[in-house]
């Protein structure tokens, strides 16, 4: 009888956990979109999408199953004309569009949501100084909700390795082990910071070959350390001139590292074959989360360190005839 009763209760707990993972639901409401539009919902940390719904009479629902509640999603039709950014939770949520268009919509059923959207909704014309502002304040005040963790993971580098380590010091627990708080340990873990003036940090990478080299081996009389990548249009305007740049050095000592921010493989080897890239480059495939890009607090790009024949950064961030006047300098020294 005591067995009975036993499986009976595991077989009772295992309903009610079951019932506990799938208690999500996102239904919602649209204003004039066709019956038949395809509506995506795509994780905004892998980029992959992990649902899709039909709408009929201008409704949708989406019922996923995932375990890794709270989740900032990407809502959007194929067109791109609706899109919103929402945070889901493991609740019934409820998406009311049907007076405007997707980033005016009420969403309610997501506490992380209604955090979120009270700090941007008055935030639009504000100055980005303003803004930051708003935001910094937001992540001291609220240090157990995965919206700090996410905007600090954004700002991070942006904002500095002390004062970042002053905001995830304050997290909980359940905030740290989150994806974004383990981005931001990574962060403060690897981080130099990196000034003029400082002698240049060292790292293991792998080449477009696959052939792991250090830093250290590639130092030229004067060195430049590049962040690009294939997807960044101004990086990508850059090149041919730093190609030239490079042709007309190289034979002084100029030499280049190249480190890719990017996450596609065959985008950047066909980027490095069309714009005629002649130096060593380097990619993880990491994004923002590469080693180097972290140790070098680079949080946009194009992005450079110019390294003398000492190892001292001399500049950052240095293009066009600035750079080509400073290499004069440099490798006549």
């Amino acid at each position: 009888m005591k067995k009975i009763v036993f499986i009976l209760f595991i077989m009772a707990l295992v309903s009610f956990i079951g019932k506990e993972e799938s208690r999500f639901s996102l239904k919602g409401k649209t204003n004039n979109l066709e019956n038949g539009t395809v509506l995506y919902l795509k994780d905004n940390l892998t980029e992959k999408i992990i649902d899709s719904a039909i709408i009929t009479d201008n409704q949708f629902s989406f019922a996923i199953k995932t375990a890794k509640f709270p989740l900032r999603v990407l809502l959007y039709n194929k067109s791109f004309s609706q899109w919103r950014d929402i945070w889901l939770e493991n609740n019934q949520m409820f998406f009311d569009a049907s007076k405007g268009d997707f980033k005016n919509a009420k969403v309610t059923g997501s506490e992380s949501e209604n955090l979120s959207q009270k700090l941007y909704e008055n935030i639009g014309r504000l100055s980005f100084e303003e803004k930051n502002a708003l935001e910094k304040k937001f992540v001291k005040d609220h240090p157990n909700s995965i919206v700090s963790a996410f905007i600090l993971s954004v700002f991070v580098a942006d904002w500095g390795k002390d004062y970042s380590k002053e905001c995830y010091d304050r997290f909980s627990e359940d905030i740290k082990k989150s994806e974004y708080g383990k981005r931001i340990s990574n962060y403060i873990t690897l981080n130099r910071d990196v000034k003029i003036g400082d002698q240049y940090s060292n790292f293991v990478m792998k080449d477009k070959n696959g052939n792991p080299k250090e830093f250290s081996q590639l130092i030229g009389k004067v060195t430049l350390l590049e962040f690009w990548a294939s997807w960044c249009g101004p990086c990508r305007e850059e090149n041919p001139n730093l190609v030239k740049t490079y042709k007309k050095y190289r034979s002084n000592g100029f030499a280049i590292v190249a480190i890719s921010l990017d996450k596609d493989e065959k985008k950047w080897l066909a980027a490095i074959e069309k714009d005629g890239l002649l130096w060593d480059n380097f990619c993880d495939f990491g994004v923002w989360e590469s080693t180097p890009a972290l140790m070098y607090g680079v949080y946009a790009v194009p992005e450079n360190f110019l390294i003398d024949k000492n190892g001292k950064i001399v500049a950052r961030n240095i293009r066009g005839e600035e750079l080509n006047k400073k290499l004069t300098e440099l490798v006549n020294d």
